[in-house]
């Protein structure tokens, strides 16, 4: 990833905070058939004293048989990310040289995957999984909602994966490398808009300010 050093973002708390509220993961990897890329939701966990994710994929998809244990992958997390108009620029006013441009948050992790069939592990990730996305449901589904024996006979249709996480880095292109009075005007424009992920944005051009 091309990440000029005004863009990185080293704080390791923000990093796991943009995978715990965008936790839909690119998965990347190389195996002998080329390249493969997936998508699955994960979940960022510390197990025996490293941080790892845990996630899960059909059985019927033969992407957990196209690769190794312990082969390295990369995990690509997409934050907000929002169009920036040459418009929200005060200076465009003044001498007209500001072009498009799009600001975004991504985080990139690197690590060695493995799959896991084990019933009770799969088990209770499913259940870590909806306890954080029910959350915010006003009658939060949980797993024992549904049958024992259905869920029993679910449990042989998925494969755990697994992700020890080796490195973390992370881009915040949030409008830095503009003047602040230009960082104002993406501010006060985005902070107009419906959108939540402009939303968003506005809020992060903001902190960086700080």
């Amino acid at each position: 990833m091309h990440n000029i050093k005004i863009h990185q973002q080293n704080d390791t708390e923000q990093l796991k905070q943009i995978i715990k509220n965008y936790p839909f993961a690119t998965l990347v990897m190389n195996t002998q058939a080329g390249l493969e890329v997936d998508h699955l939701p994960v979940i960022l966990n510390h197990v025996n004293g490293v941080d790892v994710l845990q996630g899960h994929i059909a059985k019927a998809n033969s992407l957990w048989k196209a690769f190794e244990n312990d082969q390295s992958v990369t995990v690509i997390f997409h934050g907000p990310n929002c169009y920036i108009s040459p418009n929200y620029y005060p200076t465009k006013k003044e001498n007209g040289r500001a072009v498009p441009t799009w600001n975004y948050v991504v985080v990139h992790v690197k690590g060695t995957i493995k799959a896991i069939h084990d019933s009770e592990w799969k088990l209770n990730l499913l259940g870590n999984l909806t306890t954080q996305h029910e959350a915010e449901q006003s009658e939060p589904w949980s797993i024992a909602d549904a049958p024992t024996q259905y869920i029993e006979k679910m449990l042989p249709a998925i494969v755990g994966v697994e992700i020890t996480i080796e490195s973390i880095s992370g881009k915040w292109k949030v409008s830095q490398d503009k003047p602040a009075v230009n960082q104002q005007g993406v501010i006060d424009n985005l902070s107009k808009s419906r959108d939540t992920q402009s939303l968003e944005m506005a809020e992060l051009v903001k902190n960086r300010q700080s």
